[in-house]
């Protein structure tokens, strides 16, 4: 024992240090930043809006972010960009920064108040360890070391938001006192506040929120004699729910109504009189409207129709790789146990037997895990980011009884290969170009020789025109995004342009992946200077593995930014 105990405490020593370079990782990468290019949505539901009306910037804002369609909450928004931007614009106005607003701070920004915020899951996994017999610093090495925490919960998604949401309210019903006693959850007012916070935020926030609200409710009815008692928590969460649905319908409307910050800075008191005037008229609840919207079978397939397997078959294995495997094998494991147990208690008729398996091997995390995962399920739309917020029960599940020690190395295989694909290559080349043309187009060059500016980007992501830092009253830049046009579209826009004689100082540059650059050269015009952007993979335009094995390879990973010589 004397020996075991100095083993033991070295242990926890390297434990925690690796946790806190994780940790760094996590931070630093941030800073770096990272290049890789998610998903649209990291972009368009947060950081662009927000740069639109709090910095007067030139973006795209989304259509579930019109008056006319209201389908997203700006209270988030507002709360993580807007007042990230809000901050780097009063530093300017101060003059104690002259040049805060820029491609990198617009990025990082928001990016890192989201991660600063994503330690709110280790200190849920720290909290939340004991009480299902998972080892708090296994559970932290596990959660801090997977891609998920480092690249996803590092982005401005609202499926950040939805698992900080959902660690937190892991934490609030499964409380425990200091002997390791179930203590009464009596945080009835903070769970209705974050489950309706949630629900705003995601409507399918109540996915994740049924199985810790039915705990909790099963936990107040157990430990009170009293039935007053048991109303009165459950009186609390329901009054704490409406306020807080109450204050988020207020923001909401005024916001809409008034059709962003830009508008609500100029009010005046007369048409402040008018705007509270359309309040009365027009009520809007934006999950009532998401929820219109997706649950019609025409919408989703607008964004994309998968097979109702997805997240079990691909999503849960492509985010948490063995991890989801094992709580799988585990499920149906103790599927199997509990219909055995219930066929042989029927036939010796003591049906109380076969629910004594539910108290083995921690069914509850399971629970946490899969029935979220049913929910999200019945939607014929489903992306592998919608699964995130499910990456703490799988961790505590992980840890609790040894589970993932044996697959270390195929776990941290796993998440290396994971981080390089999602946080560097995926898109990776988008990013920095937008850095290189923000500094191209605020050039000393530029500024005193004005210029106009067209961009033509072809078979990439949506392109963020926030981070090309244009002011709205300034029109000497176009921004075109092609999509994934095919090539006779895209060569009569780029001949277009390139023969648009009565601008006599535009410059027209053309951003397209190597993988489809043959397309573009196809053209009728002629290209006076190149750029290479290393890596971009993209995997709608795949490489040719072939040519990943030639000398052409880096264009094969690469983001090319033509300019086009009208002089041709």
């Amino acid at each position: 024992a004397a020996r075991g105990a100095p083993a033991g405490a070295a242990t926890g020593m390297w434990a925690k240090g690796l946790w806190a370079l994780l940790a760094a990782l996590r931070a630093g990468w941030c800073l770096l930043p990272q290049a890789g290019y998610l998903h649209p949505d990291e972009f368009f539901q947060s950081p662009e809006v927000m740069a639109g009306d709090i910095l007067n910037l030139q973006v795209y804002y989304p259509w579930e972010f019109l008056s006319s369609s209201p389908c997203r909450t700006a209270v988030f928004p507002l709360m993580t960009s807007g007042v990230t931007y809000w901050v780097i614009k009063s530093l300017q106005q101060l003059d104690l920064c002259s040049n805060c607003i820029n491609s990198y701070t617009l990025l990082v920004s928001p990016r890192l108040l989201f991660t600063v915020s994503s330690f709110i899951l280790d200190y849920s996994a720290y909290r939340l360890a004991p009480s299902w017999e998972a080892d708090p610093w296994k559970a932290l090495l596990l959660l801090a070391g997977s891609y998920v925490t480092l690249v996803f919960y590092t982005r401005t998604f609202t499926n950040t938001l939805e698992g900080l949401l959902f660690a937190l309210l892991m934490v609030l019903v499964s409380s425990r006192k200091s002997d390791g006693s179930l203590a009464v959850p009596t945080s009835s007012p903070l769970i209705g506040i974050i489950t309706t916070a949630g629900f705003f935020n995601r409507p399918t926030f109540l996915a994740f929120a049924l199985m810790p609200l039915l705990y909790w409710a099963s936990s107040i009815i157990d430990s009170q004699k009293s039935i007053k008692t048991v109303v009165n928590h459950f009186l609390k969460l329901v009054l704490c729910a409406c306020f807080t649905a109450v204050v988020f319908i207020m923001a909401d409307t005024f916001y809409f109504t008034s059709m962003g910050l830009d508008n609500l800075y100029s009010i005046r008191k007369g048409s402040l009189v008018n705007v509270l005037g359309q309040l009365n008229e027009k009520i809007i609840v934006t999950p009532f409207n998401f929820l219109s919207y997706n649950l019609n079978p025409h919408n989703l397939a607008l964004h994309g129709s998968h097979p109702r397997v997805t997240h079990f078959a691909v999503n849960g294995i492509m985010l948490f790789g063995i991890l989801h495997i094992l709580a799988v094998a585990a499920g149906f494991k103790m599927l199997r146990k509990y219909i055995h147990h219930l066929v042989w208690a029927r036939s010796h008729c003591q049906g109380s037997s076969g629910l004594l398996v539910l108290s083995e091997g921690n069914p509850t995390l399971l629970l946490f895990y899969f029935v979220p995962l049913a929910f999200l399920s019945l939607f014929s739309h489903q992306e592998p980011r919608f699964l995130i917020p499910l990456i703490l029960p799988l961790v505590l599940f992980s840890t609790s009884q040894h589970r993932a020690v044996k697959w270390k190395h195929v776990i941290v295989i796993f998440n290396v290969l994971g981080a390089l694909l999602f946080g560097c290559l995926h898109q990776g080349g988008l990013i920095p170009c937008l850095f290189h043309l923000e500094q191209l187009v605020h050039s000393p060059e530029s500024l005193n020789h004005p210029r106009h500016y067209t961009l033509l980007f072809a078979h990439t992501y949506m392109p963020p025109r926030s981070l090309l830092n244009i002011k709205k009253r300034d029109t000497y830049i176009e921004v075109i995004d092609m999509a994934g046009s095919e090539e006779e579209t895209l060569c009569q826009t780029v001949e277009q342009h390139a023969n648009n004689f009565t601008c006599n100082d535009c410059h027209v540059f053309v951003i397209i992946p190597g993988t489809v650059r043959a397309t573009v050269t196809k053209c009728d015009v002629s290209f006076k200077n190149e750029t290479l952007i290393f890596p971009h993979l993209s995997m709608e335009d795949p490489p040719q593995i072939p040519l990943l094995f030639s000398g052409n390879w880096r264009s094969q990973l690469g983001l090319y930014i033509l300019q086009i010589d009208r002089d041709w």
